[in-house]
């Protein structure tokens, strides 16, 4: 489960030319042309990502409801129409929930981001000079778990399991060489998601209901960290892991498979959440706006490093075109100039946001499959949504 940058591709249109004699095609609406985007992505990439499902809610300034859209099946060659009710695992988007109750905790003054791993977590040694704040913003430099090709075989053997923080955390080892500068690491979550338990005395889980899937009213957002109940499993579209990437030589016996019914422990705070894309949208708009965050810490929220060195920065621009916050991007590229972002990615679902705060409008896609990291192009579908969205005068 890794973030993806949107990269800055255009989406192309199919067109077909029509017969001296056609009777002129009546302009389609917004959401028809959208629809139409979707079906062109899947016919497109469908083989090449094995995703059988988009979906896709876009939320636009002033407009009380979304545009929800969706093109495919819930299954790959199989199952049910898609709808805007079914489920997807939203991946590292979670962090963003992570991020959201510490900045809670501190303004309760229950901790603060400058306390480090060796106040909470003692038994943890070998970083113990390692700051809330720095787990947060990617810049520890502790190696992540799910690159450890040992965990990658175990999850492999026994996707099932319950894999415990401990456990995975475990699996980096106490002499694992630090990184130098922004690295992503989703241990750094996990350490996170066990100073939430000890400065809120509860667990991870009830406090991330009781906050945000209950106090916000979240009613298509699900957290469980192990398997998701059969209730919750029937909605979800099916999720195919299908990346034989270097790193993920471990995983390689779920090539193919479907792993919505597989346990997600795996990822817990980093990246276990399942919900659908207007559903984000609502936490996404509760994260950059309204009263969820007092002012000091939605300014930490949106305090930003590099990706490139891991120093802080003000903003993003074309020299520096990637910045990171706590469990949310910035980028800046062309078309859609400077807005925050986030992709996230579990073995099987892709979900990524983009919110453009000049247009206050809001973009969520999700599909169901994690390939090849060069094949993941939701970025260029973002992309193409957002040039439709301008053509129509819709931002």
């Amino acid at each position: 489960m890794t973030v993806r940058v949107l990269k800055p591709l255009i989406f192309g249109f199919l067109v077909v030319a029509a017969g001296a004699a056609a009777k002129p095609a009546a302009t389609p609406t917004l959401k028809q042309a959208l629809g139409a985007q979707l079906r062109q992505y899947l016919a497109s990439r469908g083989s090449i990502e094995h995703i059988s499902a988009v979906s896709l809610s876009v939320s636009l300034r002033g407009k009380p409801t979304t545009i929800d859209v969706t093109a495919g099946r819930t299954m790959y060659r199989g199952g049910s129409s898609v709808t805007p009710e079914n489920l997807f695992q939203i991946g590292s988007n979670t962090k963003s929930f992570t991020s959201a109750e510490v900045l809670q905790l501190e303004a309760e003054h229950k901790l603060t981001l400058d306390q480090t791993v060796g106040h909470w977590l003692p038994q943890y040694r070998q970083w113990k000079d390692v700051t809330i704040y720095r787990l947060l913003d990617m810049t520890s430099g502790i190696p992540t778990y799910d690159n450890m090709q040992p965990m990658e075989r175990d999850y492999a053997r026994t996707p099932r399991a319950y894999f415990s923080p401990q456990r995975l955390i475990a699996y980096v080892g106490p002499h694992a060489a630090r990184k130098k500068g922004w690295y992503y690491s989703n241990t750094g979550y996990l350490l996170t998601q066990l100073i939430i338990e000890r400065a809120a005395r509860n667990s991870y889980a009830n406090e991330i209901r009781k906050r945000f899937i209950d106090g916000l009213g979240l009613r298509e957002t699900y957290y469980e960290p192990h398997l998701y109940p059969s209730e919750v499993q029937r909605r979800m579209v099916a999720g195919y892991f299908d990346s034989d990437d270097k790193d993920n030589a471990g995983l390689a016996p779920l090539l193919r498979k479907d792993v919505r019914r597989y346990s997600v422990s795996w990822a817990q705070a980093a990246g276990a959440i399942v919900s659908t894309p207007r559903d984000l949208i609502r936490w996404v708009r509760a994260l950059f706006g309204g009263p969820m965050l007092p002012p000091q810490q939605r300014d930490e929220l949106l305090t930003i490093v590099s990706q490139k060195t891991g120093l802080p920065i003000t903003a993003t621009s074309s020299k520096e075109p990637r910045g990171f916050g706590l469990g949310v991007g910035e980028a800046t590229q062309q078309p859609i100039g400077t807005f925050w972002f986030y992709e996230g990615e579990t073995l099987g679902y892709r979900m990524a946001f983009a919110y453009i705060p000049r247009a206050d409008a809001v973009i969520v896609v999700g599909v169901n499959s994690q390939p090849r990291a060069k094949e993941d192009k939701i970025g260029m579908l973002i992309t193409g949504i957002y040039k439709t969205l301008q053509k129509y005068r819709a931002i």
